[in-house]
């Protein structure tokens, strides 16, 4: 019997209010970047802890696409 398959776990939602110039600007660095704003923004928090020398793993990203045929 297979083994219940566990769920990746999901990116934590969180609502952030940013003066409307740094969103602003954070839109121009996404752009130019070909990122989206929030993920810019998750870029530049590893970058900042880093610089403080706090390293943060990734979490495994979620497989995409159609799942294999069971035989």
């Amino acid at each position: 019997m297979a083994a219940p398959k566990s769920k990746p776990p999901s990116k934590k939602a969180y609502a952030l209010r940013l003066d409307p110039a740094v969103h602003a600007a954070i839109e121009r660095l996404a752009a130019a970047e070909l990122r989206s704003a929030n993920a810019e923004i998750e870029v530049l928090l590893r970058e900042a802890l880093a610089a403080r020398g706090i390293r943060v793993e990734r979490s495994p990203t979620p497989r995409r696409g159609r799942p294999p045929k069971e035989s």
